[in-house]
């Protein structure tokens, strides 16, 4: 008689996410079958009860009602494994090695460990080790967080570029610029070359993420990476053109952001 495919849940409130982490699973574990996937906390909750899944892929932080909360209610009916944006040095119950995490965006080799541990504890027949005190800490711990990160700078930002989600690394963003409801966001590729893409976060939104100690605004309508200026060029009229590293732009600074570059 064939043993029962293992069976997971995946929550995130972002959709591109939960399909990503899908095809991810699909490839390090093709046994396991996705039974659910919830836009946030109360629908995985709900879809947990009606499933009954082994596994439950949790987003932390989600509208409502989070993935820490959800997994108080689901207690040891399953096995849990949290998927953060935080740095898991920031979060201690994760470094105990109990209660098992994910840092998005996620890596390959850490889901292909996260999978061998589970395969190990469904082998074993373990109950979750997803105790009542830890998820409580936990809790504390990303409320602090919270409190005191909401000054915290952007270490990515999610864009798509056709059918693919991409997870860009702030450092390698070389500018940003409003476009109509838009931002562009330009960066270095993977291979070095320049890469575009727009998100639906205004400006306004981003520029208050970002770090000030790298990123500034120069007009209205565009913030730069000070690491990717190549030069400043003054004009006439109280105005100046960077010149990018690698890039054919230019970018104006406007009379109000001039400032920023007297020292040259």
């Amino acid at each position: 008689m064939t043993a029962a495919r293992p069976t997971a849940l995946i929550a995130d409130d972002e959709p591109l996410l939960r399909e990503a982490l899908a095809r991810q699973l699909a490839q390090a574990w093709p046994e396991l079958e996705i039974v659910a996937q919830a836009r946030n906390g109360r629908e995985a909750l709900t879809l947990f009860e009606a499933q009954r899944p082994d596994i439950c892929f949790l987003d932390v932080q989600m509208p409502g009602l989070s993935g820490v909360e959800a997994a108080r209610e689901i207690g040891r009916r399953a096995h849990l494994v949290f998927v953060t944006a935080y740095d898991h040095y920031a979060v201690q119950a994760f470094t105990q090695g109990v209660l098992d995490y994910l840092v998005k965006p996620v890596e390959p080799e850490r889901l292909a460990e996260t999978v061998a541990r589970l395969k190990d504890r469904l082998c074993a027949q373990q109950p979750a080790a997803n105790s009542e005190s830890l998820l409580q800490q936990l809790l504390e711990q990303l409320a602090r967080l919270k409190t005191s990160s909401g000054t915290e700078p952007l270490r990515w930002i999610r864009a798509q570029v056709g059918q693919t989600l991409r997870l860009i690394a702030t450092d390698d963003i070389v500018f940003l610029r409003a476009d109509s409801k838009y931002t562009l966001i330009a960066w270095r590729g993977d291979d070095g070359r320049p890469a575009e893409a727009l998100v639906r976060t205004p400006l306004r939104e981003l520029a208050a993420r970002l770090d000030p100690a790298q990123f500034v605004q120069v007009h209205r309508s565009a913030i730069v990476n000070l690491r990717a200026i190549d030069h400043v060029r003054r004009g006439d009229n109280e105005t100046a053109d960077i010149h990018l590293k690698g890039r054919p732009e230019v970018l104006p600074v406007s009379r109000n952001f001039l400032h920023l570059f007297r020292q040259m």
